[in-house]
């Protein structure tokens, strides 16, 4: 069966600042997937997304991820997003793939507020932790400094969601080539480590 990976990268609603931040509550404003089988895009997706319970960008949001309010009030609404995580779903088991964790607990958070089922039951797997557990770092590492730290730098936009999203993928990769890199060989047999036809020579 073919392994299906879906990398899930989302932007969210910020407060005016963070003397604001307490209580609230941020929501999905853009979505961008890459699935991935045969470690081969098949397929993209990328979208707004309206907010629901502040529908208004506060004007740090609007500047730091560089989007207008008018894209967004364009945007799908939560639930038609959900209806596509729902369809991809149940296309191919997938393991879902994000950098941080922020991005899955927000979108629980929106389920549980729009009441709508969590769409994905399937693994999740969280490569900013990975990454961290794998090259024995400190810290978590961003997005773009793990990449850059590979010697590449990203071909597309950070902080857009589809751009990122391919970036997760670019370093997945780089992972999982240092992972088959550092492998240890199996165990050679004792037949491989004796030449016996020496021995046996030696004997006579």
């Amino acid at each position: 069966m073919t392994k299906t990976y879906l990398f899930v990268d989302f932007e969210f609603t910020m407060p005016e600042d963070n003397r604001k931040r307490k209580g609230f509550v941020p929501e999905i404003i853009e979505a961008g997937v890459v699935v991935v089988r045969n470690n081969e895009v098949h397929d993209t997706f990328s979208a707004y997304v309206k907010p629901a319970i502040n529908p208004l960008l506060s004007e740090r949001c609007k500047q730091f991820l560089d989007i207008t309010q008018e894209a967004v009030d364009r945007g799908i609404s939560i639930r038609e997003l959900i209806a596509i995580f729902t369809a991809y779903e149940r296309q191919c088991s997938s393991t879902v793939i994000t950098w941080g964790n922020m991005d899955m607990y927000v979108l629980r958070k929106q389920c549980l507020q729009a009441s709508i089922p969590y769409p994905f039951p399937s693994k999740e797997i969280d490569l900013s932790m990975e990454h961290k557990r794998f090259y024995g770092a400190q810290n978590q590492t961003g997005l773009m400094k793990a990449l850059l730290e590979f010697g590449f730098s990203a071909k597309g936009k950070h902080h857009r969601a589809l751009d990122d999203a391919l970036t997760t993928f670019e370093i997945f990769k780089l992972m999982e080539k240092d992972k088959k890199y550092l492998k240890r060989p199996d165990p050679s047999t004792i037949g491989e480590r004796v030449d016996f036809s020496r021995l046996f020579a030696q004997m006579a």
